[in-house]
Parts: structure tokens; C-alpha cells; sequence
């Protein structure tokens, strides 16, 4: 064998070898399993989704719409939202500042509080799932 095909056989060894990394959703589920949390269920993050809450009976879907393949628009100012499901728009759930920064923002505004670490992770799941 040549040295350049002794060298490609051992690069392909290695890149099989090496641990896939961590996405950033997988990064989460396990920061909040260390805190207490799990297992997340993605059925119980979809009845947390549709679950209407305080005095404006708002959901998850209010905004994002129950398909998360397609876009939604926001409840109040209208603006169009991309698809939330990374099956249709592969750049969601990439970044974990920004999707523990949306988590916070949207649970404080559709349940009026932070959501739990168990419900940001039934959330997560429920979004990955579609």
C-alpha cells in the first residue's frame, strides 16, 4: 500500500472512530437532567404546547401554529415566524444561547413564568421530534 493510501485508510479509521458531537439540544436535555430533570417526553411537550394559559388563553401554537413544519405569525404584532421544526428549517435549535434565550422569552410570555427545567425539556423534545 502507499504511504498516501496507508494515510487516507488511516484518516478514515480515525473520522469513524470520533464521537459525533453533541448537538446543542442534546447539550441541553443534559444540563437539565443534571439539575433533576427527565426523562423528557415529546408527547408531554406537545400537551404543553397546545395547553392554553392565563387570561389570554394563550399556547405555544398561538404564535407558531400546531404544525411546526410550516411558518406561524406572532399572536400580536403579526410578524411571520419561520418553521420551528428543524425537519423544515435545519438552522433551528443550532444555537443553544438563542434557543435557551426563546425558551425563556416565550414561556415567560405564554405562561406568564419561566418554564421548568422538566418543561423546557419536553419542549425541546416535542419540537426535535417534528
Amino acid at each position: 500500500m502507499s504511504p498516501t493510501m496507508t494515510w487516507l485508510a488511516a484518516l478514515a479509521t480515525l473520522t469513524l472512530m470520533a464521537p459525533a458531537a453533541a448537538s446543542p439540544v442534546d447539550e441541553l436535555l443534559d444540563t437539565y437532567a443534571s439539575q433533576g430533570a427527565g426523562p423528557f417526553s415529546a408527547d408531554t411537550g406537545a400537551s404543553l404546547w397546545s395547553a392554553r394559559h392565563g387570561a389570554e388563553g394563550r399556547s405555544c401554537a398561538s404564535c407558531h401554529g400546531a404544525d411546526l413544519t410550516r411558518a406561524g405569525r406572532h399572536a400580536t404584532t403579526g410578524k411571520v415566524i419561520a418553521p420551528l421544526a428543524p425537519s423544515a428549517n435545519p438552522e433551528r435549535l443550532t444555537d443553544r444561547r438563542k434557543t435557551e434565550k426563546w425558551l425563556y422569552r416565550n414561556c415567560k410570555w405564554t405562561l406568564g413564568r419561566e418554564c421548568s427545567v422538566q418543561e423546557r425539556g419536553d419542549l425541546l423534545s416535542h419540537i426535535r421530534s417534528r
